[in-house]
């Protein structure tokens, strides 16, 4: 049985990890208020550029535009695989990253070559680790990540796939649906699938329009392409951010829940420790009682 004195410097350590738990809860709390404002503000605004680019490409032929246009032989496919620089967020990272490897793997399979474009230290680290290229990283940005930064990564891959570097580009990234959901999500942003103009109107819950546009349809798409990719890449930035608050709020409130629990057992053990020390010492008094009177 251990010593009265190691019970209760271990009751101390643990209650000083709560309060750091706790505090960590508090943070990333008032972190995701911020993080899953932005994303509900951004959304709307994705599903409405959506709607645009559907009606649009529905007018236009479909090798109207390079991002359009699909590569007969498929050899190089590049992933952005975008996670947190910090961990401490239960499996939120190792889920995105298990979701990214395993459409690698399958790329691979199919004779293709992969190459990742990480935002993120997590996944950056666990590229570095594999047998898989690196065609950039983005380390440390994600805790003040802005429009800017997605257009840089979304203008490399698009970059790469109109001169033919890339025949395929995938986003994997961890979607904000809930406070106690963040699934990964894989899309592929390139060659672009724009949705047909019924799907977008069952979704939005609207009657089907007819728009007319000016300048030329295609001069319009050669522009809004682009800017659809980025805006892609900017969401599954700002999910990826509200998703890495709210996972780690989540590991740490369960943390300080633990930590209460393991109070009370070593609590409880003191407790014992200190009847079985009492009973000891009453037990060698009255033995020494008895045999003075013997």
């Amino acid at each position: 049985m251990p010593s009265l004195k190691d019970v209760k410097m271990k009751i101390v350590g643990v209650g000083k990890t709560k309060q750091i738990t706790k505090a960590m809860n508090m943070v990333a709390s008032a972190k995701l208020r911020g993080a899953q404002a932005r994303i509900e503000r951004f959304r709307p605004y994705a599903a409405k550029y959506r709607q645009v680019l559907g009606e649009l490409s529905r007018k236009v032929e479909g090798n109207a535009h390079p991002l359009l246009a699909e590569h007969e032989e498929k050899k190089n496919c590049a992933i952005v695989m975008v996670t947190s620089d910090r961990g401490l967020c239960g499996s939120f990272n190792g889920n995105i990253i298990s979701a990214a490897l395993k459409l690698a793997k399958e790329k691979t399979a199919a004779g293709m070559q992969v190459s990742f474009a990480c935002v993120g230290r997590k996944g950056r680290d666990t590229v570095r680790k594999s047998d898989y290229a690196m065609l950039s990283s983005y380390g440390d940005r994600m805790g003040s990540i802005d429009f800017a930064l997605a257009s840089t990564v979304a203008q490399e891959v698009i970059h790469g796939y109109e001169t033919l570097a890339f025949d395929e580009v995938w986003l994997v990234y961890g979607e904000f649906v809930s406070m106690g959901h963040q699934p990964p999500r894989t899309l592929c942003l390139l060659p672009l699938k724009t949705p047909e103009a019924e799907e977008i109107a069952e979704e939005a819950g609207e009657a089907r329009c007819e728009y007319v546009y000016e300048p030329h349809e295609e001069k319009l798409l050669a522009e809004l392409l682009p800017r659809y990719v980025k805006v892609q890449v900017y969401r599954g930035l700002l999910d990826t951010s509200a998703s890495e608050h709210a996972a780690r709020m989540a590991a740490m409130d369960n943390a300080t829940r633990n930590c209460n629990e393991m109070i009370n057992m070593l609590t409880l053990l003191y407790n014992k420790t200190r009847q079985a020390s009492i009973t000891s010492e009453l037990i060698d008094i009255v033995g020494g009682a008895e045999a003075l009177n013997g």
